[in-house]
């Protein structure tokens, strides 16, 4: 396979000249152009990837970095990603979560991944980088937006829904179905989003009067399997409860498959709400009412805000992303006995 350097030898100009023509970049005269390019024609010289990164000063790449590589939730957003590169000749990396520490040095060395491999730019989605973390990338920082996570360190280049106005839509819809006896089946404790949808949740329903103090809630992992067993212990514990709300889709998942299971009718019994509207909650069965999250246009405002940076550019960026309830079949009054105890 021939190489640049081979093109210089048969044109019989020197590698820097070849090297201009064959990136674009420089000035060379009419001549020598037309001597490099009957070599390249010749030779049908092709300049790999890299040669064309090192030639060009860019990859055409754009790094992305996620926690996981499982379930409904990243996959639409990876593959939004990668239409829109696609779309602008560009390519995607994909690092996520690996090894043995703990999801902040997961995410860190994601990122240093994708960095080494010479990325042009990177969208990272983690909520568990710390400003230090982020100022440790330096003079790259510039070209690294964050989406579900908020930094001082990168201002303008943070986007996120405002998960505790979620928490407060999911409240009040079940308060507006007659649901006071509500279990919580929240995320894990040390994710931020996860902190925040269930604090604008509980607080939500303390301002309508309930003793927020007596309710049953249970820790899991944003998984089906965790909102399955979460949802068995939340049974067997014996507590009243006419509605159940999830941190997340995957659980609220899980929660109907033991429900069904366990002979609970949703929503004549029981009715249960999730949180984000993945794909999960579409085809589950009920269908489930969830708190939808604009997550597409999250990640489209997110990835042009890092097109515009690597590449220049004025692709649209919204600031604002709009919560909405999308309600289907796991949802319904609370049944008329509770509303009387209640």
């Amino acid at each position: 396979m021939a190489t640049i350097k081979d093109v210089a030898r048969l044109a019989g100009v020197g590698l820097g000249t070849a090297s201009r023509v064959v990136s674009g970049k420089g000035s060379v005269s009419p001549a020598t152009l037309e001597k490099v390019r009957k070599a390249i024609e010749e030779l049908d010289f092709r300049p790999s990837h890299a040669a064309r990164a090192l030639l060009s000063g860019s990859s055409r790449m754009i790094g992305v970095y996620i926690p996981i590589l499982k379930g409904t939730f990243y996959t639409p957003i990876l593959r939004l990603i990668d239409t829109e590169l696609r779309a602008a000749g560009l390519h995607m990396v994909v690092a996520f979560g690996t090894g043995t520490g703990d999801a902040r040095r997961q995410a860190i060395e994601g990122i240093e991944f994708l960095m080494e491999r010479g990325c042009d730019g990177l969208l990272a989605m983690s909520n568990h980088l710390s400003d230090a973390d982020i100022a440790a990338l330096g003079p790259k920082q510039s070209r690294v937006v964050l989406l579900n996570h908020s930094s001082d360190s990168l201002p303008g280049q943070c986007f996120s829904a405002d998960h505790r106005a979620g928490g407060v839509l999911a409240a009040r819809t079940l308060l507006g179905r007659g649901h006071r006896q509500v279990a919580v089946i929240a995320g894990p404790a040390a994710s931020p989003d996860n902190v925040d949808r269930i604090n604008g949740f509980l607080a939500e329903l303390a301002r309508d009067g309930i003793d927020i103090g007596t309710l049953w809630i249970a820790e899991s992992d944003f998984s089906p399997e965790g909102g399955w067993a979460a949802a068995a212990e939340l049974v067997a514990s014996g507590r009243p409860f006419t509605a159940l709300f999830c941190a997340n889709d995957e659980m609220a998942v899980g929660a109907l498959s033991y429900f069904q299971q366990a002979g609970i009718a949703v929503p004549a019994q029981v009715s249960v709400l999730g949180y984000d509207d993945t794909p999960s909650a579409e085809f589950s069965a009920p269908r489930l009412s969830t708190v939808h999250i604009p997550w597409r246009d999250v990640t489209l405002s997110g990835l042009n805000t890092l097109l515009n940076r690597c590449y220049g550019g004025a692709r649209p960026v919204a600031r604002e992303f709009p919560i909405s309830l999308t309600e289907r079949a796991s949802l319904a009054d609370a049944p008329a006995t509770a509303r009387r105890a209640a």
